[in-house]
């Protein structure tokens, strides 16, 4: 997957996220107070991500192309795929082994399977 991010580069992503769009120059200022980081340091990880297609720097304004939802989306079939074969019965099945489900959480999933089913 060409979106895989390492965590500073998703700590990165969420700064562009949470303000964007962000000129470069603040990018730079708010990634010091965070994290200390030279200005080369930023422009360096901001690069690594507009390569990925994650990001991307225009007239030094940062915007997402890939927003938020739709890494946490990818990043979730990711992980269903290395570690259930795919699949979403299989990893349920692991979780509430463990973690009983509340009546309240059931219903929730029984509405969600509900909605999108693909006889609507």
């Amino acid at each position: 997957m060409a979106y895989i991010m390492t965590e500073s580069e998703y700590k990165f992503a969420e700064i562009i996220w949470s303000r964007e769009p962000l000129a470069s120059g603040e990018l730079v200022r708010l990634c010091q107070e965070a994290w200390s980081w030279k200005k080369s340091t930023t422009y360096t990880v901001l690069k690594k991500l507009c390569v990925k297609g994650i990001l991307k720097n225009e007239g030094a304004i940062v915007t997402a192309i890939v927003s938020r939802e739709e890494y946490l989306q990818l990043k979730s079939e990711e992980f269903l795929g290395d570690n259930y074969d795919g699949s979403l019965p299989k990893f349920l099945t692991a979780f509430i082994s463990r973690k009983k489900l509340s009546g309240k959480q059931m219903e929730e999933l029984r509405e969600i399977i509900d909605s999108y089913k693909e006889d609507k």
